[in-house]
């Protein structure tokens, strides 16, 4: 019954290290982002213009 406790621990740390990570995988969303622009599901803002894509073509880099 104890080592149930240590494999319980153990399993937390492995998952806490691998929580995932903030960077994103997409060049196209980094290079949205780094512009200084926003991605959007749907269609953009009134005041916002479709200027790309964002997350592989499944998103609308939107802009001022």
């Amino acid at each position: 019954m104890k080592i149930l406790y240590l494999l319980f621990a153990v399993f937390l740390l492995i998952f806490q290290a691998t929580s995932g990570s903030a960077d994103p995988l997409f060049t196209d969303t980094v290079e949205c982002r780094s512009q200084g622009n926003f991605c959007r599901a749907g269609a953009c803002p009134p005041t916002f213009a479709a200027t790309g894509s964002c997350h592989g073509g499944l998103l609308k880099c939107c802009s001022k």
